[in-house]
């Protein structure tokens, strides 16, 4: 990623709350820590950020407000992805769901993927924090799942909810289990399109004990996007019987646990 794409994605992110802490940054941006320092020093010698302790924050005479969030998010509306794969995201549902306990608190990250769990768990009396609207309207109709969302801006093309980087804004939840979808698997890491998402999707890392990335056989060999995480901090990755044997190999030597869901 050259630095002023970097630079880019910290405005853009500075953009929705006027600040991002170091630790949003290292999550975000495929660098270094003392390339963000770099980027850092350019972008406030041009006036457009301040340093301050644990981050950085817009500069009074910058062109970057926080109050005008962006309208759209990177990367395909969810109702254009929704079919795409439709058969082995539905195998990978059901093996994720397999993975829940009667009575769990767990989380799940907006999704194409992550949605087609959501038939599978009735019953199970779960607690579920979700950003998504879709994942919501499909445990709607479960009596005994009890449903949790974050606050922050509605994004209609995915209807998803997310908060500005550096904001808190989950309820107090802790769970065993984060499932959670990606754009992209390569060996730098989990990726995502938009920087946002980044953000929204660390908050939820940093809440679970065990992280359960779920796609389809697709997404491997990309390199492209924000990275969301290492392979090494994900847990256990479910895919589908496309996934070549050399994806596998990258998978298992991270340390994670493969599951092949059988269509």
């Amino acid at each position: 990623m050259h630095a002023a794409e970097r630079e880019s994605l910290i405005l853009d992110a500075l953009r929705l709350s006027g600040f991002i802490s170091y630790r949003d940054l290292e999550a975000q941006l495929d660098a270094s820590p003392a390339t963000i320092r770099r980027d850092l020093t350019r972008l406030e010698e041009h006036g457009h950020i301040v340093r301050v302790h644990g981050g950085a924050k817009v500069a009074a005479s910058t062109t970057v407000t926080p109050a005008e969030p962006p309208i759209h998010l990177s990367g395909r509306p969810f109702d254009q992805s929704i079919s795409e794969n439709l058969v082995q995201k539905q195998a990978i549902g059901r093996a994720a769901a397999a993975l829940c306990g009667p009575g769990e608190g767990i989380m799940v990250d907006g999704g194409t993927t992550t949605l087609q769990m959501c038939p599978c768990l009735e019953g199970l009396n779960l607690q579920v924090l979700t950003n998504s609207l879709h994942i919501v309207n499909a445990l709607l109709p479960q009596a005994g799942t009890r449903i949790l969302l974050p606050s922050g801006t509605l994004f209609r093309e995915q209807n998803i909810i997310l908060a500005p980087a550096g904001e808190d804004s989950m309820p107090h939840f802790h769970a065993p289990k984060l499932f959670m979808g990606a754009a992209a698997v390569g060996p730098r890491g989990v990726m995502q399109q938009d920087v946002i998402l980044v953000a929204a999707e660390r908050r939820l890392i940093d809440r679970a004990e065990q992280v359960i990335l779920m796609v389809d056989s697709s997404k491997f060999g990309s390199s492209s996007g924000a990275i969301v995480c290492r392979l090494d901090e994900v847990d256990t990755l479910i895919t589908d019987t496309g996934i070549s044997a050399e994806a596998a190999d990258m998978v298992r030597q991270a340390g994670i646990d493969l599951i092949i869901a059988q269509d």
